[in-house]
């Protein structure tokens, strides 16, 4: 049976006892400061992380300073008064990556994050620190639904990078949760989602840790992520 307890035990002899692995740990911001953020950061991490999808991280990051000046620092009023010739102007300037589809997923995304303000009578900021962790997949889905583009991991790495407390399904948490038989199917099927959901919520209530802390602690028991171990050992 897989316990908390394990779990940090074994990423403590992975990663060379607690107190490296207590310095790896990063925790979620507290509700009132996900409240606090604008929701103008809310959809220019939302369209980062869109970017970054399928690209490399720092060629996204070495132009970001350009896409928040030729997007107004991603201000939803203004996205949501842009007409469709300057937006088109826009997806063709070198100074950005023009990638088409990506590029009017901003305005896409800053009219839905307007649709949740709208409908729920809240920031987006709010609506977002209001969703209770116990269903973060829950959060997940709903993004991929109304959003644009925002399915697959893209959702949740924006949500743990605005710092709302979420587990990841990264390949060494995903594998660790296939090597315990917890998720059994497609990773983003409603089961292995709703089984990671149980799993990292049972964890929680054990330990009393957030989920990103627990997201981390699993990824550590599994894969060639061990200190002083070369790759062709760690596998064993």
């Amino acid at each position: 049976m897989v316990t908390y307890n394990s779990i940090y035990d074994t990423a403590c002899l992975r990663k060379g006892g607690a107190r490296q692995v207590e310095a790896l740990l990063d925790k979620p911001k507290h509700q009132r400061a996900l409240k606090n953020i604008p929701d103008a950061t809310y959809l220019a991490e939302l369209s980062k992380k869109v970017f970054q999808s399928g690209f490399v991280w720092r060629v996204v990051e070495a132009k970001w300073a350009n896409f928040e000046e030729l997007f107004w620092d991603f201000d939803i009023d203004k996205l949501l008064m842009m007409p469709d010739d300057m937006l088109e102007r826009k997806s063709q300037d070198k100074k950005i990556i023009r990638n088409h589809k990506k590029i009017w997923a901003i305005r896409e995304n800053a009219i839905f994050i307007d649709s949740v303000r709208r409908h729920y009578n809240v920031s987006f900021a709010e609506f977002i620190a209001n969703w209770s962790t116990e269903d973060i997949t829950g959060l997940w889905l709903y993004l991929k639904k109304n959003g644009t583009r925002l399915g697959g991991n893209i959702g949740p790495y924006a949500l743990r990078a605005l710092g709302k407390d979420t587990f990841l399904l990264s390949r060494d948490v995903e594998g660790f949760l296939r090597e315990h038989n917890i998720v059994e199917t497609g990773i983003t099927t409603k089961s292995a989602l709703n089984n990671s959901q149980r799993f990292f919520n049972d964890l929680q209530q054990e330990s009393g840790r957030s989920l990103m802390e627990l997201s981390r602690l699993v990824s550590y028991c599994h894969g060639n992520n061990v200190v002083g171990v070369r790759s062709s050992e760690s596998s064993r």
